[in-house]
């Protein structure tokens, strides 16, 4: 799902930064540049985000 229509940042995108190491907005704004623009997805990547880092761990 695209998640930032803007940027072009899908889910998936979103959810392979915090499997390397994002674990912020902040963070995920300067990496990918999700939210950056006209800032209507900003909700929907934050929780895309921290729905992610509660996932449990894949070994």
């Amino acid at each position: 799902m695209i998640v930032c229509v803007c940027n072009a940042i899908t889910e998936q995108e979103i959810r392979a930064s915090t499997e390397l190491g994002i674990s912020s907005f902040d963070d995920l704004q300067e990496e990918l540049g999700v939210g950056t623009c006209c800032g209507m997805c900003q909700d929907c990547a934050r929780q895309v985000l921290e729905d992610h880092l509660r996932e449990p761990a894949r070994a």
